[in-house]
């Protein structure tokens, strides 16, 4: 249950970006809604200092670290070594207070600490027998991370808090399950946790690491140097020990008549969220967005509305955000909403001008999409159809400024012309430059408003 009487949960607003004028006969109305959390948990990256909570108001939050103890985790051994340092600086990073445990994972998942099927509480002295335990740790075995997933589930479960977080380490593909237990454990812990995965050298799957980020509304990233894992594991660790308020749903209602055509998250990353929306009650359903501290996010809503003549306007669709509350049923956010309108003109100019927001989503998600259909074809040895897609990648990064986008493009193609989207294809590429291509390419740029 959401609890408001801390004084650091983070308040929401909602501001919606749109150009509402339609021509005679138009139908589909876009919209960028900004969501900002502000006065939560942290200050930018920062963890609130432990001086911010009102007594009695500790942190409610539990997590899992589950670390991949297969046997390709000992070649090289700096893998092994880099995960046990990097689980050991995580553990560093608990707010005291936090429940937490760590996960062992090989074809099957073991609890290395605390064990006995429960949750540990961070204080000074389970930090040091939470580490002392992490020495024990060796590589051997296979893959199956859905029994990791399962396990973290269980755990984070037995406890009564609003956060429940897991940390994800892997270095190799998932062998010893099928890809229908791999989904099957996603589909059954999404909406319990979030997860953040990344991916250690170049020997794992991109695809298994981004879906299981997506499924459970966490981040994915490559580590290629086992050297980095430790400030990676720091850094996602004082994140999550940032959050507030968990199960935060973005609320769609629309009058009759109308339908939702999409709703996707384009920033920080680009997200499809249509196909999890659950009915929220008459012309309502809501759409997950996770945890949230102080942060802000942009959702891209494109909605269908009737057919209408000129100087006629409506409602396309309210938006407001709205968290659990016990059994009462889900519960608004106060003073989180915004309105998407539509109206119907016979001046061009203004039922022409795209909104630049929308504009500029519209590219970041074309340039995800591209990135990927480009990669696909250039492994299945499509010389033209990844040099036409790569092409029109670098081409959308340099025009909307994503800058690190086009700084990965660039080591995986030659770039002839940026603005035209001229490239040819490196004929030799480091994997690791084309596993971080991929990983990254959901990351998106914010527009400047």
């Amino acid at each position: 249950m959401a609890n408001f009487s801390k004084s650091n949960v983070p308040q929401f607003s909602v501001d919606v970006y749109q150009n509402e004028y339609l021509p005679e006969g138009g139908r589909e109305v876009n919209a960028i809604v900004t969501v900002s959390a502000t006065g939560g948990g942290t200050v930018g990256n920062a963890v609130a200092a432990p001086h911010l909570y009102a007594p009695g108001q500790g942190p409610d939050a539990a997590v899992a670290v589950m670390v991949d103890c297969s046997g390709s985790m000992d070649f090289p051994r700096a893998k092994m070594r880099g995960a046990r340092e990097a689980t050991a600086a995580a553990i560093d990073s608990l707010r005291d207070g936090v429940h937490f445990a760590v996960i062992g994972g090989t074809h099957v998942g073991k609890e290395v600490y605390p064990g006995g099927g429960r949750l540990a509480v961070a204080g000074t002295a389970t930090r040091e027998q939470a580490k002392k335990a992490l020495r024990g740790l060796s590589a051997g075995g296979g893959t199956a991370i859905g029994t990791w997933l399962r396990l973290a589930d269980r755990l984070l479960s037995s406890v009564d808090v609003q956060i429940r977080h897991g940390i994800l380490l892997t270095d190799g593909r998932n062998e010893h399950e099928s890809p229908g237990d791999l989904k099957a454990a996603l589909d059954s812990c999404a909406g319990r946790f979030t997860c953040d995965a990344r991916g250690v050298g170049t020997d794992w799957e991109v695809k298994d690491v981004t879906a299981i980020a997506s499924a459970l509304l966490g981040t994915a990233d490559i580590v290629a140097d086992p050297a980095a894992l430790s400030a990676d594991f720091t850094h996602m660790m004082e994140t999550a020990m940032g959050k507030e308020v968990a199960d935060v749903a973005l609320r769609l209602w629309t009058p009759v008549g109308t339908a939702i055509r999409f709703v996707k998250q384009v920033a920080p990353t680009v997200e499809e969220l249509t196909d999890r929306r659950t009915e929220a009650g008459p012309r309502a359903g809501d759409y997950p967005t996770g945890s949230w501290g102080d942060e802000s996010r942009d959702y891209h809503v494109c909605v269908e509305v009737p057919a209408a003549g000129i100087g006629q306007e409506m409602l396309a669709a309210r938006v407001s955000l709205v968290i659990p509350q016990g059994d009462g049923g889900p519960q608004a956010l106060p003073g989180a909403q915004g309105l998407v309108r539509a109206v119907w003109t016979d001046d061009m100019t203004a039922s022409t001008s795209i909104n630049p927001q929308v504009a500029h989503y519209t590219g970041q998600a074309e340039l995800a999409q591209v990135i990927q259909q480009g990669l696909d074809a250039r492994k299945a040895g499509d010389v033209d159809g990844a040099t036409a897609k790569l092409g029109r990648a670098v081409q959308l990064a340099g025009a909307s400024g994503n800058a690190d986008t086009a700084k990965l493009l660039a080591k995986v193609v030659d770039v002839v012309d940026a603005a035209a989207g001229t490239v040819r294809l490196k004929a030799k590429v480091e994997d690791a430059d084309e596993m971080t291509l991929e990983t990254r390419s959901t990351k998106t740029v914010r527009v400047k408003k």
